[in-house]
């Protein structure tokens, strides 16, 4: 049920570095031709850091680990055949033999079964503002709390509610580690104001601490970790922008009678009308930046010594 590039599968038997990459980001992040542009740099961000790239869908119903070119083409012009699937949708879209776009929870869930130990994505889902009225919590904190991969990212989304998803993220388990930062970033912005309990300053120290996270697994946390690097802050948004086009974006959801998944793929674009194209470049620089932290992270965790949960 599971297919493996034969380059991943290859790299995994020669316990090489592997960075997983979504999906959805080509299907519902971003518009036809760049997504597929997008999707292409990020696979030669990690090859020139010396990785193996392996997006991660399901093609046809097939869970696969590793899309090829035409794959990728087809995700970035399949429009709404192309389902956003979490968890959850796995089995379905298998059974029906649909194509899917995998989530940040469905891709960990995938490369953990492949057996792969390091995702770079742009941002995670969280708490959503006015959860308290809705409970809509993204599927991506508890994938967090009981797959063990290393999650490379921006933080959380900035349309979500940062404080209480640090706070959700503290209450699983889950460890949140900085990039070279004290703070949690805010997607678009540098500067969260949030303090984090943990930094690292290097890849290899970051390898070092997955490494030990996994060996210490049944007496530390189980599952995931967070790894937050900050958007490159030449291109960041200040913070006071973001969350000005924030409320208006949330403003029109509620107008437009938006719920459920499909929450975040209209408050992003919102966003990008919102701020004339700048969240895009935004998101596509941090998105290879966090590539590139990705492969070097697993670069440098491919040298350790192997581990028997590996």
């Amino acid at each position: 049920m599971l297919r493996v590039a034969d380059e991943v599968s290859e790299a995994l038997e020669e316990g090489r570095a592997i960075v997983a990459l979504e999906s959805t980001l080509i299907s519902h992040g971003l518009p036809y031709p760049q997504n597929l542009e997008v999707a292409q740099a990020l696979e030669a961000e990690v090859r020139a850091t010396g990785a193996i790239p392996a997006t991660i869908g399901v093609v046809r119903g097939v869970p696969t680990v590793g899309l090829t070119l035409e794959e990728l083409e087809r995700f970035a012009t399949g429009g709404e055949q192309i389902r956003k699937l979490t968890r959850r949708d796995l089995a379905l879209a298998a059974m029906q033999r649909a194509d899917g776009a995998t989530t940040v929870a469905a891709t960990m869930a995938l490369a953990a079964a492949a057996g792969i130990a390091i995702f770079a994505t742009g941002g995670i889902g969280g708490v959503h503002r006015q959860a308290s009225l809705s409970w809509d919590v993204s599927a991506d904190l508890t994938e967090l709390a009981r797959t063990p991969v290393l999650v490379v990212c921006a933080g959380a989304k900035a349309i979500l509610d940062l404080p209480a998803t640090l706070e959700y993220l503290e209450t699983l388990g889950v460890p949140v580690i900085g990039f070279a930062t004290n703070e949690f970033p805010a997607f678009y912005s540098f500067s969260s104001g949030l303090r984090l309990n943990a930094c690292a300053n290097d890849a290899a120290e970051v390898a070092a601490i997955w490494h030990t996270q996994r060996t210490m697994a049944t007496m530390a946390a189980p599952g995931g970790m967070l790894l937050c690097v900050p958007p490159p802050e030449a291109i960041a948004l200040p913070r006071s922008t973001v969350e000005e086009a924030v409320a208006r974006a949330l403003a029109a959801a509620d107008v437009a009678g938006v719920r459920g998944p499909e929450v975040t793929p209209f408050l992003l674009r919102a966003m990008a009308v919102e701020t004339e194209g700048e969240s895009i470049a935004t998101n596509v620089a941090l998105l290879t930046q966090n590539a590139r932290v990705a492969a070097l992270v697993a670069i440098a965790y491919a040298d350790l010594p192997p581990l028997f949960a590996r």
